[in-house]
This record gives structure tokens, C-alpha cells and sequence, in this order.
């Protein structure tokens, strides 16, 4: 382990996409890996777009349709406070989380602190190198976890690159401990069935349960046999964390056979992701719920055993969804947005050739009580601000704003930005406030883009994939009244109760 210490508005939304709208509709369609995001140490590199995609992006930009190249741009209640750009740490930025004056930001690479007492003016605490991708990232008390989600030669923070049909390579979750900002500790790691893609706290007083997300399973791999139906369950003693290990893998999608259960994917539904596993989970402690974003599935699950989950009801969406990734419930714990990460976070998939329906949002309402809940569909939403084709754009990682009687988010879209919208109505969500940047190339389709933005202590900060971390202030009479709700720790997918 090494450590370092340390506008304008748019005026329209994009035209019609004419040249190459069948083409690109045909490919998203029919390439199923394309939907499916492939756990790797490297983002996707830089991919080729036509001519004719390159001289619309400019001409987009010259019309005032979209930013000009790195250009930001914003909604008239948002304020750009800051930007911190990447500094010792090169590769990926991924998830963020918080703890009083700290914000703690995941990146291929490793982890950076940074005092946030100033958000008008961040600092650096500290980075810590320590590569495995995606490093998905948590805190609780003076733990911190981190997801490696690519095979390694070892445990270690030195480790390099090995083939997961090695038996001696490592995947999982890593533990440390920062008690000491200044000096976070690596004190624990623990190996689990397929890395850990993502992961999710369940916080006890003396322990913390980690939900690990996982998926992608191959008969060549020692480590990662299918069926893959299920999470593994972390159990780590605060008081001992070197202590920590695997205490259960609960099945969620049972099912006869090599495949298990889950959603079949192609060529059953062709275009939707198979189930082999769970992309992300957000549980809300303070109902005993969980809801899972399984690849071709969506779940509600009880968590009042933490140890034993129990799922409540199950949906798909084999039209429209590819590939459930991240979920939110709403205050009142009667709806969840989930997201469909079509493209796998490569895509240009913000554009009129795929629509307003494929690669958004899709808002569903809870429905009945106990363990007779269900899941009810109720509309779809997604950024109206159509994006270039040089631009990956789908939905990402959010967060609730905590306004008392309102349903309101924000939420990452890759190039596509950061997005403020109103799903107060399931049926009628609506956006209230943007910032973006204008696209990173317009010769090339380039990886880069929100990965995560949350609302916390009256502030949303944002982890951009190539352009740093930025800090964005909402000004509107809507969310106002979210300022006078002060947290002392937020992971997301531990969705608090904001009121309590």
C-alpha cells in the first residue's frame, strides 16, 4: 500500500438523429455482452464513431444544441463550486461516501480523503494506492471498504494483474482502517465467490454485515463457478475487523439446473442481461428492506435476519431493460427507482435513436404489506437533454434530496451529467436542474462522465470519471428546505432515514 499525502444554458435539446439511428439502435440491440459491464482493472478505451457522428457532434455544438468540447454548462439553480481534478491516483473514478467533514472517493487506483469542511474549497487528506477495480467504496465508524472486482496475484495493494483461471488469484473486499484520515491502515481482506463487484453495508452496533454483489460466473474460473444466484455475507467485528469472513451466500434467483435461476437473457429475451448474480443492492435499515439490481432482474427482499435476506417479490422488464444496476427507495419506502445501465456505462445511449424509455430510469410503486408487497410499475424517466454519440451517457448512481412530502433525486449520467428530478408523481417524473460538460471528444467515443452524484449536508458532490471530483451547490425554493438536514455518515446504498 503506498499513501500520498496531501456557463451557460443550452439552448435546445439536440435534433433528431437521422444518419445513423437504425444502425446504432441495431447494434445496442442485438450485441447482448454490450449490455452487461465487464469487471476489468481498465476503463474501456476510446472507441471509433462514423464520420457522419463526428460532423453532427460539431455541428451540435456550432447550433448551441450542446457544450462545446470540456465546456460546462448548468441549469440557472445550480452553482459549480468547485472541481478537484485527479492527482496521484490516474485511473477510474468510481463511488463516493461520507463521513462528517470527509468525503471518500473511489477510484481504480485506490481511495482519496478529502476535507469537505469548505466545500467551496476541498482538500486533499490523503491517497492511498491500492489497485483492483471497480473499488467500490463504504465507511462505517473507523472502517472502510473497498470492492476489488478484478482477479489479482494477491490480496495486497501491491498485487498485480493475474488470470482469474488461476486458482491462487484473489478477488473480494478489503478492509481498512481510518481512524487516522491522515493514515488509513489496511487491516483486513477477505476473498468472496466472484470479487466483489459492489457492495453494501448493513451496520450493527458490533459488527457490520458487507452485502457483496457479484456476477459474471465461468466454468474456467476456480473461484467463480455457475451458478451464481446469490450474495455472499460478510460479518466484520468493529472491535476486531482482521477477524472478518464470509458467514453465508444466500440464493436469491433458485433454479434447477447449470444456469440456476434468474432471468434466462438472450436468446430467450434477446438485448436483456442474464441473472448471474446481483449488480448492486441499497437496503433501508430502518424498514428491514433491501431491493436488488440483479442484472435481467429486480428484487424487494426482507432483511430483518441479515444473515438469511428473504426475497418478497421479483420483476422484469424484458422490453426496455437491460441490465438492472443500482436501486433507490424513496423516503416513504412506497416506490424504488431503478436504473437500466444499457451499453454498461460505454454507450452513447442518451440520444433519440434509443429514446426516452431504454437506458433510464424506471420508477415502480410498493404496493400491499408484509411479505404480500409487490412491485408495481409506473413510469419511465430519463435526461431530456439528448447528448452526442461521441458521449457515453446512460443512468447512474444517485441519491435521494431529503425534502419532507417530496420524491426528489439526483443522479449521475456519465457525459450525460448530473441530473436534479421530481419523481414526487410515479407517473409524471420530470428533471429540475442539470450541470454537465460538453463532450470530452467528438472524434472518438471516450469513456468519462458523472459516475456517481449525491446530495449530502446541502451540497451535491460528484465523482467524475476523467475530470475530478466537483462540487455543486442547488439553489430552488424545491429542495431548499434539504439544507437543514445534517448527517453524520452517508453510504447511499445504506439509505438513511432522513428524518429520523
Amino acid at each position: 500500500m503506498t499513501l500520498f499525502k496531501s456557463s451557460r444554458t443550452r439552448h435546445r435539446r439536440l435534433g433528431v438523429v437521422v444518419a445513423a439511428a437504425g444502425l446504432l439502435a441495431t447494434l445496442l440491440t442485438a450485441q447482448q455482452a454490450a449490455a452487461t459491464p465487464d469487471p476489468g482493472d481498465t476503463p474501456a478505451g476510446e472507441k471509433s464513431v462514423s464520420t457522419s457522428d463526428q460532423a453532427e457532434a460539431r455541428a451540435a455544438i456550432a447550433a448551441g444544441e450542446i457544450p462545446a468540447q470540456d465546456e460546462v454548462v448548468h441549469s440557472s439553480n445550480i452553482e459549480h463550486l468547485a472541481n478537484i481534478p485527479k492527482d496521484a491516483l490516474p485511473g477510474t473514478n468510481s463511488d463516493l461516501a461520507f463521513q462528517g467533514k470527509y468525503a471518500f472517493a473511489g477510484n481504480y487506483d485506490g481511495f482519496r480523503i478529502f476535507d469537505i469542511s469548505n466545500p467551496k474549497a476541498p482538500k486533499t487528506v490523503s491517497q492511498v494506492l491500492c489497485p483492483g477495480s471497480q473499488n467500490d467504496i463504504s465507511v462505517s465508524g473507523d472502517l472502510l471498504f473497498l470492492s476489488t472486482d478484478s482477479s489479482r496475484s494477491d490480496n495486497s495493494c501491491n498485487s498485480t494483474t493475474q488470470p482469474a483461471t488461476e486458482k491462487s488469484s484473489w478477488e473480494g473486499m478489503k478492509v481498512f482502517d481510518i481512524s487516522d484520515k491522515r493514515n488509513p491502515k489496511y487491516v483486513a481482506a477477505v476473498e468472496t465467490a466472484c470479487g466483489s463487484h459492489t457492495h453494501t453495508l448493513v451496520p450493527e452496533r458490533k459488527n457490520v454485515y458487507v452485502y457483496v454483489s457479484s456476477y459474471s460466473p465461468n466454468s474456467a474460473y476456480p473461484d467463480c463457478q455457475p451458478p451464481h444466484d446469490g450474495i455472499s455475507i460478510i460479518k466484520v467485528p468493529r472491535s476486531a475487523p482482521e477477524k472478518a469472513k464470509v458467514v453465508g451466500f444466500p440464493v436469491l434467483f433458485p433454479g434447477e439446473g447449470p444456469d440456476g435461476g434468474g432471468n434466462p437473457g438472450g436468446p430467450t429475451n434477446p438485448g436483456v442481461s442474464k441473472t448471474t448474480g446481483c449488480h448492486d443492492i441499497t437496503v433501508l435499515p430502518e424498514e428491514d428492506l433491501a431491493a436488488g439490481a440483479c442484472m435481467g432482474d429486480g428484487i424487494l427482499f426482507s432483511i430483518k435476519d441479515p444473515e438469511r435476506p428473504k426475497v418478497i417479490d421479483q420483476v422484469q422488464d424484458n422490453v426496455n431493460f437491460a441490465f438492472w444496476h443500482s436501486a433507490t427507495f424513496n423516503q416513504k419506502a412506497n416506490k424504488i427507482v431503478f436504473t437500466d445501465e444499457l451499453g454498461g456505462g460505454g454507450g452513447a445511449t442518451c440520444n433519440a435513436a434509443i429514446g426516452p424509455n431504454r437506458g433510464a430510469n424506471g420508477i415502480y410503486d410498493i404496493v400491499g404489506k408484509g411479505d404480500k408487497r409487490e412491485l408495481v410499475f409506473r413510469s419511465y424517466f430519463k435526461i431530456p437533454r439528448h447528448q452526442a454519440d461521441t458521449e457515453n451517457c446512460v443512468a447512474h448512481n444517485g441519491s435521494l434530496i431529503p425534502v419532507k412530502g417530496k420524491d426528489l433525486m439526483v443522479q449521475a449520467w456519465y457525459q450525460g451529467g448530473v441530473s436534479v428530478w421530481d419523481f414526487t408523481d410515479s407517473k409524471r417524473p420530470k428533471e429540475i436542474g442539470y450541470f454537465e460538460r460538453g463532450p470530452l471528444s467528438t472524434g472518438t467515443l471516450t469513456v468519462g462522465g458523472s459516475w456517481s452524484a449525491y446530495y449530502y449536508n446541502g451540497y451535491i458532490y460528484s465523482n467524475d470519471i476523467a475530470k475530478g471530483f466537483d462540487v455543486l451547490k442547488l439553489n430552488d425554493r424545491r429542495t431548499d428546505p434539504a439544507r437543514w438536514v445534517h448527517l453524520r455518515e452517508l453510504n447511499v446504498q445504506t439509505q438513511p432515514d432522513y428524518f429520523d
